[in-house]
């Protein structure tokens, strides 16, 4: 039904406002033609509505196969966010393919099946990557709008820093000229003080980990204090910013809740324009649009979309019975993700997540505490600080193979920094959590079907850990991790690795990794840009789908090589960019 939506969440202290669709029977009554139709109200897909509809001649319908994200605990608590995923109704709840270099383990592959995308459900660690990142894309493309420079005052249009929860003074913590204060979605420090902030920093003392004011200066190398998209102790993503009461209420931006996209259909030769969806109760419905269709369904959804609408490998698609449309190879090719280790290092404290999670008097207290005034341990998601190192430029694996970071001020791996453990701990113990996470990878997956069933989930390989480079690096980055846990500052703090030891052989570093290792679950690449004319790639540095009018994909997908970095604020670059290159596009 239409529904005006004043949710006063009392229990959570939140009021949302908004009008939205959930049936789509009350949009076919509302008899409405949209020039925009946006498939997916994720990260960039809420960026490309708002921006759009900022013109008032200008009529936008997002279609969302999820759900509200209102008024759901655990993806607006921000310490909750462990909790949003996976196996929940706002989590797509994915699989990945048996995973060679894992022991042939399939792994959970968590994306946000809600308004927001996976910005409702992610752990809101907000950076942006290194200068280097973004000036290779600009090469790849043979497009410099695509280059640090040129993005850099879009980072900044999609951020407001803000004021931790607790207000305290930030000096030291980040560097204000590099930041934007005009945007709309909140960037902030952490409002609760960690128990180890201060060991870490006293850890930068050390030569192998420098200290790094603010990462997202284009400069990250070092170890820094965490940012995170979070407005007032509570998450701010794409849902709670690009579509906040005052924009949702435009009367030419419609999102319609509970619309699964299922293909893109032909209009006219070569041209696509028109969307086939399902809604809650297997119905399915099509809709038009006067101008385009923007697929944002991300780097599973948007190959998902395209492949069954017969755009993609034509003998491959054949083989599974679809009708080929429009011959392109590269779609679903290219997958690219972070792969990590879980660390984390018995401690002699009992002020851990441990205790805290253990404790339901105590997690009842924060929660009132949060409730009442934003404030508490339940303010910040679960990071204190992150740090982005490089393997040594001698290292033996850049004898047999090139370095493939960006450049010499791009990191090869990250530190992911946490007074507790990131996974469910066992009943006893308190631990430090130090994740590392391969982040300049030269493994490459793929999105591909299984078959013709629309409804079908993809097979999924992002091919984790799937080259020797890529495994030299994260043993390389445990071993590291190893240095900073017994460096001088954790000294009498931290006793010994959980499940490792010091001076476990590589061998047993190795058989740990696969055994233990997973994603950071930032897919990426698998509709890839490059440049106008080329015969591989699936858009254009325009974002137009290749041969075809009609159609542009605006998401992560489109990046041809994967930041050395958490991707949501490259998703919301994306989004922003690319919502000036449609309004160009159109205004001539």
């Amino acid at each position: 039904m239409l529904r005006l939506s004043f949710a006063v969440c009392l229990a959570l202290g939140t009021l949302s406002l908004g009008v939205i669709l959930d049936n789509v029977a009350e949009l076919n009554k509302l008899n409405l033609k949209f020039d925009f139709v946006v498939v997916g109200g994720g990260t960039a897909g809420n960026v490309v509505a708002n921006r759009l509809s900022e013109d008032p001649k200008a009529s936008v319908l997002v279609l969302e196969a999820g759900t509200s994200n209102a008024d759901v605990l655990d993806i607006i608590v921000p310490f909750f966010c462990t909790r949003a995923t996976p196996d929940t109704a706002q989590d797509w709840n994915y699989t990945t393919t048996p995973q060679s270099a894992l022991n042939n383990r399939s792994i959970i592959y968590p994306r946000g099946f809600v308004l927001g995308g996976s910005s409702s459900v992610n752990y809101m660690v907000y950076t942006r990557g290194s200068e280097e990142d973004f000036n290779r894309w600009a090469k790849v493309t043979e497009d410099q709008g695509w280059g640090w420079n040129s993005l850099l005052p879009y980072f900044k249009k999609n951020e407001v820093f803000t004021p931790p929860a607790d207000h305290h003074n930030t000096r030291g913590q980040f560097n204000p000229a590099v930041h934007g204060y005009n945007g709309i979605n909140s960037v902030t420090l952490a409002g609760f003080p960690s128990p180890v902030d201060n060991r870490v920093i006293e850890t930068t003392k050390e030569s192998e980990f420098p200290f790094n004011l603010d990462p997202n200066s284009g400069s990250p190398l070092g170890i820094s204090w965490a940012q995170a998209t979070i407005k007032d102790g509570a998450r701010s993503s794409s849902a709670t910013s690009y579509l906040a009461p005052n924009f949702i209420a435009r009367p030419n931006l419609h999102v319609l809740l509970h619309a699964r996209v299922t293909r893109v259909l032909q209009t006219a030769s070569n041209t696509f324009r028109t969307v086939e969806f399902q809604d809650l109760n297997g119905n399915r419905s099509t809709v038009t649009a006067q101008k385009e269709v923007i697929l944002s369904a991300g780097s599973i959804g948007t190959p998902t979309i395209l492949l069954h609408s017969g755009i993609g490998n034509s003998s491959t698609l054949k083989s599974l019975g679809i009708q080929p449309v429009h011959n392109l190879p590269s779609v679903g090719q290219n997958l690219t993700d972070h792969s990590l280790a879980f660390l984390s290092f018995v401690v002699n404290s009992n002020n851990t997540f441990e205790t805290f999670d253990r404790n339901a008097t105590l997690l009842a207290a924060d929660l009132a505490q949060w409730n009442k005034s934003r404030t508490g341990p339940l303010v910040d998601n679960p990071l204190s600080h992150t740090g982005w190192l490089r393997i040594p430029d001698d290292s033996s694996i850049f004898k047999k193979f090139p370095d493939a970071a960006a450049g010499p001020n791009t990191p090869h791996y990250e530190f992911i920094i946490s007074n507790g453990m990131f996974l469910p701990p066992p009943p006893t113990g308190n631990f430090l959590g130090l994740i590392t996470a391969v982040v300049s990878p030269t493994s490459r997956g793929s999105i591909t079907l299984a078959t013709s069933d629309l409804l079908a989930p993809p097979l999924i390989n992002p091919n984790l850990l799937g080259s020797e480079v890529d495994f030299f690096i994260l043993r390389e980055a445990v071993k590291s991790a190893f240095r900073f846990a017994s460096s001088p500052p954790w000294k009498n703090y931290v006793i010994s690795p959980f499940g490792l030891n010091f001076n476990s052989t590589d061998d047993e570093i190795d058989e740990w990794i696969r055994e233990n290792g997973g994603s950071v679950f930032h897919p990426a690449g698998s509709c890839s840009m490059s440049p106008k004319g080329a015969t591989w790639g699936v858009v254009d540095p325009d974002l137009t789908v290749k041969g075809l009018s009609g159609l542009r994909v605006v998401d992560l997908s489109i990046v041809p090589f994967i930041p050395a970095a958490h991707t949501q604020a490259s998703a919301y670059v994306i989004g922003e960019r690319a919502s000036d290159l449609i309004k160009e596009h159109w205004s001539q």
